[in-house]
């Protein structure tokens, strides 16, 4: 048993596969600056408050070693490295780690897992990178709760963008959506929505060029795109809402996808080829959220289980 990746979904099937006696061996990424690196998005958040069971809350990278180490307590193995090629037109699966050009594969399964994850696009500042997790962040629904009764802005123009910006009310004392063109690409009713709520309101032809502050933000600075103007809209929260990416390059010409890229699973978390599974944000665009993938995770391992119990018998 292979698993790939290994945020909360991968590292919870590790947890499954392990205790099954499995022998699972997760090819865990590299240390990076996105979230296909070992741990997952998790890595790049601070407190994590609505994980269950931390009424306290957890700290994201103290909550991914917990979830490593009891993998590891039941026999999971590690290798800290990234799969470059996969070939899962032969039995047993081939996995490569390095030369993807090696004529024979670095790992071969009988069953593989994928739990790559997906990485929110960012703007790609200095300023945004260095204060993620200090004010900038890529996920209301997580961090929302941090900016009670402060001003918040939230870049994007899309249904996502709208959805933070809306959830971003029940905290925010007001919200700034900026957006680069003259008008909303979301779909009309998430407009209206957006448009209907006193809370939100817009800057038009904007665009952020740098997010302001030295341990949290303090303010973003704002160009306009039509006059080449600057100004900064003083605010402590910045919700980057422009997409996701699911990492998914790796397997292209082999497992189905949809338009975006995402891995398309059916009954559980089944692929198109019998024996490789998918589970966690790799295949799932609508939730987005540690806990789902654990679940997710959960359900690929019993799924392998169950598939590699039926496969060994006949």
């Amino acid at each position: 048993m292979v698993i790939v990746g290994s945020g909360p979904a991968g590292l919870t099937a590790a947890i499954y596969t392990a205790r099954a006696n499995l022998h699972p061996l997760v090819i865990e990424g590299e240390p990076s600056s996105d979230s296909d690196q070992p741990g997952g998005q998790l890595m790049l958040t601070t407190e994590v408050e609505n994980y269950p069971g931390f009424e306290d809350g957890i700290m994201g990278p103290e909550l991914m070693a917990r979830f490593r180490g009891q993998a590891a307590r039941f026999g999971a193995g590690y290798l800290t490295a990234k799969a470059s090629r996969v070939d899962f037109s032969a039995r047993p699966f081939g996995i490569w780690v390095g030369d993807p050009e090696t004529p024979e594969p670095t790992y071969r399964a009988r069953s593989v897992i994928v739990a790559t994850g997906a990485r929110s696009l960012m703007l790609g500042l200095p300023s945004e990178a260095r204060l993620l997790g200090h004010g900038v962040s890529t996920c209301a629904t997580c961090d929302g709760f941090f900016f009670r009764g402060q001003h918040i802005a939230v870049v994007g123009g899309g249904d996502s963008a709208m959805e933070e910006a809306i959830f971003l009310t029940k905290f925010g004392e007001r919200v700034t959506v900026i957006h680069r063109r003259k008008e909303l690409r979301a779909s009309k009713i998430m407009q209206d929505r957006a448009f209907r709520n006193p809370r939100i309101d817009f800057m038009w032809d904007a665009q952020v060029s740098d997010v302001l502050g030295e341990r949290s933000v303090e303010g973003v600075r704002i160009k306009n795109v039509a006059t080449a103007e600057e100004s900064t809209l003083p605010v402590t929260g910045l919700f980057v809402a422009i997409g996701h990416a699911p990492n998914t390059d790796l397997f292209r010409g082999q497992l189905d996808m949809d338009e975006n890229g995402y891995l398309v699973t059916h009954g559980g978390a089944r692929t198109n080829v019998e024996g490789v599974f998918a589970c966690g944000d790799v295949q799932d665009h609508v939730y987005r959220q540690a806990v789902t993938a654990a679940g997710s995770g959960c359900m690929a391992a019993i799924d392998a289980e169950r598939w590699l119990d039926a496969t060994s018998d006949s």
